[in-house]
């Protein structure tokens, strides 16, 4: 059974940073598409970033360029979404995904439906 749980998230100030971790059981994820959204009250699901194991390829969505860095950790089937800077309207609750069958591209972002797995999400606050 495959198994995606996030980790790390919490209440900052702007300006702060966080580090949430996606650790990936059931699975070797060699080569697949993981991705990181997020998701505010009221508000659609949105993509933050995405990253292709297979060779590190990466997208950023334009609002958190500069400030967020994806990465990973093949070794333990974890994926990282570094943020920095953080800002009031960084406030989420935010997701990682799993696409096993394709490539990353960048309609990774906005396709949720090519990714087959989702955790349950991890809360990011930040405040003025």
């Amino acid at each position: 059974q495959v198994q995606l749980v996030e980790s790390g998230g919490g209440s900052v100030q702007a300006g702060g940073s966080l580090r949430l971790s996606c650790v990936v059981s059931g699975y070797t994820y060699s080569s697949a598409c993981m991705g990181w959204f997020r998701q505010a009250p009221g508000k659609e699901r949105e993509g933050v970033a995405a990253i292709y194991t297979g060779g590190g390829r990466t997208f950023y969505d334009d609002s958190v360029k500069g400030r967020f860095t994806i990465s990973q950790d093949n070794a333990k089937n974890t994926v990282y979404l570094q943020m920095s800077s953080l800002k009031p309207e960084d406030t989420a609750m935010y997701y990682c995904a799993a696409d096993p069958l394709r490539d990353c591209y960048s309609s990774h972002l906005i396709r949720l439906t090519y990714y087959d797995y989702w955790g349950q999400g991890t809360q990011v606050t930040v405040s003025s």
